[in-house]
């Protein structure tokens, strides 16, 4: 009933979309909780509903880890296409699909197809980690990859598990073939420091929200 109220006079909404996977000594969801918390930060000002997240994506490449669970390309598609369309189906328009895993891009491909298809609807893909986010790592520390210190907010620890306090040498190389990435990568982070003060992810995390409350309120045509 308060969604029916609220498309009487908006017809935006948002959809994060994540992955369940190792993060070396962080969260296995850290990119559900990344993705579905910046997008809440961002939208709760504004009034715009937010979905649960979409909490599996494509990540076949670390299904050798306990924990780590892939969906097919095919299916990934499939299902963020089956969100739109039923979410198109109740008169909502404007759709913004926060992303917080790089191997789901292949979604932002199929949102074009799907826009082609709905000519009065708008469908917006963002990786929340790229552009603002991560021109404040790059200031911070350039050395920094897949379940490093870029990743450690307070929200996606886990209590009682301490991080190494030296920094890792990224591997050479990992290829794709599961069992093969982690023989390179041992623990699961891709190189550099495990952790640094809260108050520099702070200030990482404030210019993600602040990116995706733009696009929210700015980024339609």
């Amino acid at each position: 009933m308060q969604l029916e109220a609220y498309l009487e006079r908006d017809d935006r909404i948002a959809l994060p979309i994540g992955s369940t996977e190792q993060h070396a000594y962080l969260s296995l969801c850290t990119d559900n909780i990344l993705a579905e918390r910046v997008t809440v930060d961002a939208a709760e000002p504004l009034g715009v509903p937010v979905l649960p997240v979409l909490s599996y994506g494509y990540t076949r490449s670390f299904t050798a880890w306990p924990g780590s669970v892939s969906l097919r390309l095919e299916t990934l598609v499939a299902v963020v296409r089956d969100v739109l369309d039923s979410l198109y189906g109740q008169g909502f328009r404007r759709f913004l699909v926060v992303n917080g895993h790089g191997g789901n891009t292949p979604a932002d491909a199929m949102r074009r197809d799907w826009v082609a298809d709905h000519p009065d609807a708008q469908v917006l893909f963002h990786n929340w980690w790229i552009g603002r986010p991560w021109a404040v790592v790059e200031e911070i520390d350039p050395v920094g990859s897949h379940a490093s210190w870029t990743e450690n907010f307070p929200w996606t620890r886990l209590p009682g598990v301490d991080f190494p306090a030296e920094a890792k040498t990224p591997p050479p190389e990992t290829g794709l073939e599961p069992r093969r990435v982690r023989e390179l990568v041992g623990d699961g982070s891709y190189g550099g420091l495990y952790e640094r003060p809260d108050e520099e992810m702070l200030r990482i995390w404030q210019a993600g929200v602040e990116e995706v409350r733009e696009l929210l309120e700015h980024g339609w045509t």
